[in-house]
């Protein structure tokens, strides 16, 4: 992890970041539990699972949204400060032993209403082994301009 600045006009539409990849854990689904309260037995119950549509643990939403979130943060930009995020949609199931990684593609930009900000969109996929979307958002930045 490192600093970089990267003003609102350093942002080019259609720039793509491929992160590192990550393999999903029964320990991750047992402490995303533990954190959240989310003992639902979709994601810790491996006998009540096998009787599901899945047929096996399926890892929680949120947490599939944290580790991939997580994976695009390599470096800090203190130009630019998160916003939120819009449009977060769980696209498909991920299990333990899943890989995933995130690709992130600048999809919009716009001036600010705060003067001298503007805002960057941030087009975020959360991939799998198989090469399949199983999360997508947008991650909406408020970015300082150069001038």
């Amino acid at each position: 992890m490192y600093f970089k600045s990267t003003f609102f006009e350093d942002y080019t539409l259609g720039d793509k970041r491929v992160t590192l990849g990550r393999t999903i854990t029964e320990t991750d689904f047992v402490v995303h539990a533990g954190h959240t309260g989310d003992f639902f037995p979709h994601h810790l119950d491996a006998e009540w699972c096998k009787t599901q549509p899945f047929g096996q643990r399926i890892a929680h939403g949120t947490m599939i949204f944290s580790i991939g979130i997580g994976l695009t943060a390599s470096e800090i930009n203190p130009e630019a400060f998160s916003k939120g995020y819009d449009r977060l949609r769980f696209v498909k199931p991920v299990f333990i032993g899943s890989t995933i990684h995130s690709e992130v593609t600048i999809s919009a930009k716009e001036e600010g209403k705060k003067p001298g900000y503007g805002t960057v969109t941030e087009h975020v996929e959360v991939i799998n082994e198989h090469g399949e979307v199983v999360l997508a958002c947008d991650h909406l930045l408020v970015v300082k301009l150069r001038g």
